[in-house]
C-alpha cells in the first residue's frame, strides 16, 4: 500500500535523479545523447536536407485571367456585345530557368547540407571536450578534498597530544594554540576545495544534464603523439567545416555564372468571344535577354568570387592557427608532465619525510608543535600541488587527444 501511494511521486522523478555514478565514457555518451546544442545542430541539418528537394525545381506555373479589347470610346464604347473584338481570356504560363542554373542551385543545396553536417560535428567535438574536461576537473577536485581531509585527521591527532605535552613540561601552554591555528588554516583551504567541487559538478551538469553528477571509475590516461596529431590537422572538424563553407561559396559562384544564360518560358491562353464569333487559342515562348551583364551578372559573379577567396584565406589562417596552438599545447603538456613528476617523486615525498621527522622529534621533546604544524602545512601544499599538476597533465591529454582528433575518428 505504501508503495502504491508513492508510485505517482516516483513516476515524475527525473531519470537523472535515479542515475548512478558516471564513468568517463558514460559521461561522454550521455552528453552526446542529451546536449541541446547538438539537437539544435541536428535540426539545422534536417532542415537543410528537407530544403534539398526544392532546389533546382521549376517555379510554380502562373494563372492569368483577364478581358482583352474592351471598348471604352467611340460608337461602341462600353458596348462589348456589339463588337467582335472583346473577349474573356484565361491562360497559364510556366517559366523554365536554364539548366545550368538549376544544377547550380542543386549543388548549392548540397553544400548547405554538408555545411550543416560539418557544424554538427564541430559542436559534437565541443560537447565532447567540454564534458571530458568537466569530468576530469570534478574527479581531481574530489581527490584534493579527500587528500586534505586526510591531512586534517592526521593533524588533529597530533594536536590532540598537546595537553599531555603541557602537563609533562615538554610544551608551553601558548604552543597549544599552534595546532588550532594550523587546523583553522587548513579548514579555510578545505572550504575553497568544497567550492571547487561544487563548481566542477555544476559544469558537468551543464554538459550531461545530471542534476547531481558523481564520477566513478579510473581517470583516463591519454597518450599524446604530437606527430600523429599534426598530421591530422587537415581532417579536424573545424577545417572540415571551413571546407564545406568554401564549397558553398564556390557553388554561389556557379549560380551567379549561370545567371548569364537566358531563361525560357511558355504560355498558353484561351480567349472566348461573343457566341456569334469564334474563340481563340494563343501560345507563345519567352526568352530572357541578359543585358548589361558586366554591371549585373558580372558584378554578382565578382562578389561571389570575392567571398570564395575570403573563405579560402580564412581556411589558411585557421590551419596556421591550429598548428601553432597544437605546438604550444604540446609544449605546455611536456612542461606540466615534468613538473608533475618532480612534485610526485621529490616534493611530496620530502614533505612526508619532514612530517614524519618533526612528529618523531615532537614525541621525543626535541621539536615544538609549531614545527609539526609547519611541516603539515608544507605537506598540504605539496600534496595539493602534486594533484594540481597531475590534473593539468590529465586535462592536457584529454584536450589534445580530443580537440586535435580527426573528424573521421
Amino acid at each position: 500500500m505504501r508503495f502504491l501511494l508513492l508510485a505517482p511521486l516516483l513516476a515524475v522523478l527525473p531519470g537523472a535523479a535515479l542515475a548512478g555514478p558516471l564513468t568517463f565514457d558514460a559521461a561522454l555518451r550521455q552528453a552526446r545523447a542529451t546536449a541541446p546544442s547538438l539537437k539544435a545542430k541536428a535540426l539545422g541539418a534536417d532542415g537543410a536536407r528537407s530544403a534539398r528537394g526544392a532546389a533546382g525545381a521549376l517555379p510554380d506555373p502562373t494563372l492569368a485571367v483577364g478581358i482583352d479589347s474592351f471598348p471604352i470610346s467611340g460608337p461602341l464604347g462600353f458596348k462589348p456585345d456589339r463588337d467582335d473584338f472583346t473577349m474573356a481570356r484565361i491562360g497559364v504560363s510556366q517559366a523554365f530557368p536554364n539548366l545550368a542554373k538549376r544544377h547550380a542551385e542543386q549543388a548549392r543545396a548540397d553544400t548547405d547540407i554538408a555545411t550543416a553536417e560539418a557544424e554538427s560535428i564541430v559542436e559534437a567535438r565541443t560537447v565532447e571536450v567540454g564534458t571530458a574536461l568537466a569530468w576530469i576537473n570534478l574527479a581531481y577536485a574530489e581527490r584534493r578534498l579527500a587528500a586534505l581531509d586526510d591531512l586534517l585527521v592526521r593533524l588533529d591527532r597530533v594536536a590532540g597530544t598537546t595537553g599531555k605535552a603541557v602537563v609533562s613540561g615538554r610544551a608551553r601552554p601558548a604552543q597549544t594554540l599552534a595546532g588550532r591555528q594550523a587546523v583553522a588554516v587548513l579548514q579555510d583551504r578545505r572550504a575553497e576545495l568544497v567550492s571547487q567541487v561544487a563548481q566542477a559538478r555544476a559544469m558537468l551538469t551543464r554538459w550531461t544534464g545530471e542534476a547531481d553528477p558523481e564520477v566513478a571509475g579510473p581517470i583516463p590516461d591519454f597518450a599524446v603523439d604530437a606527430a600523429v596529431l599534426k598530421a591530422g590537422l587537415d581532417a579536424l572538424p573545424a577545417i572540415r567545416m571551413i571546407d564545406a563553407q568554401r564549397a558553398r561559396t564556390n557553388a554561389d559562384v556557379r549560380v551567379a555564372e549561370a545567371n548569364r544564360r537566358p531563361d525560357f518560358g511558355v504560355n498558353l491562353g484561351y480567349q472566348r468571344r461573343d457566341p456569334r464569333f469564334g474563340d481563340y487559342v494563343s501560345a507563345g515562348v519567352t526568352i530572357s535577354l541578359p543585358t548589361f551583364t558586366r554591371r549585373r551578372q558580372g558584378a554578382d559573379i565578382s562578389a561571389a568570387q570575392a567571398q570564395a577567396g575570403r573563405v579560402e584565406a580564412e581556411r589558411d589562417a585557421a590551419r596556421r592557427s591550429l598548428e601553432a596552438d597544437l605546438e604550444a599545447d604540446v609544449a605546455d603538456h611536456i612542461m606540466h608532465h615534468e613538473q608533475w613528476m618532480r612534485a610526485r617523486d621529490t616534493l611530496q615525498p620530502l614533505a612526508e619525510q619532514r612530517v614524519a621527522l618533526e612528529t618523531a622529534s615532537y614525541a621525543a621533546g626535541r621539536a615544538t608543535l609549531v614545527d609539526v604544524t609547519d611541516a603539515y602545512a608544507a605537506l598540504a601544499d605539496a600534496t595539493l600541488t602534486t594533484l594540481d599538476r597531475e590534473a593539468l597533465v590529465a586535462t592536457d591529454g584529454a584536450r589534445l587527444s580530443l580537440t586535435y582528433r580527426s573528424a573521421d575518428q
